[in-house]
């Protein structure tokens, strides 16, 4: 099982989050990235590398290393902050 290691920019943004609902739903598309870390849509030009996950209305950016086994979730932005 892959090793999830999260960003302090994640961090401040989804603890600020007061809907539980919402957080829930979060939690379980970085279990999806865990199960199948090539789910998200992968970023071009200078973001290659990086894919994304819809969570209605955020957009979850990661990066994964397969030889070391790790997925890193980089952000949690505003679908209109983008």
């Amino acid at each position: 099982m892959m090793k999830i290691t999260f960003t302090a920019e994640f961090k401040s943004v989804f603890f600020g989050i007061k809907d539980n609902l919402l957080k829930k739903r979060i939690l379980k598309q970085i279990e999806k990235i865990r199960a199948n870390s090539e789910v998200g849509k992968p970023m071009r030009y200078g973001r290659k590398g990086i894919r994304e996950l819809y969570v209605k209305p955020f957009r979850l950016s990661y990066e994964f290393f397969k030889e070391l086994d790790c997925i890193y979730i980089l952000k949690l932005y505003h679908k209109k902050k983008q």
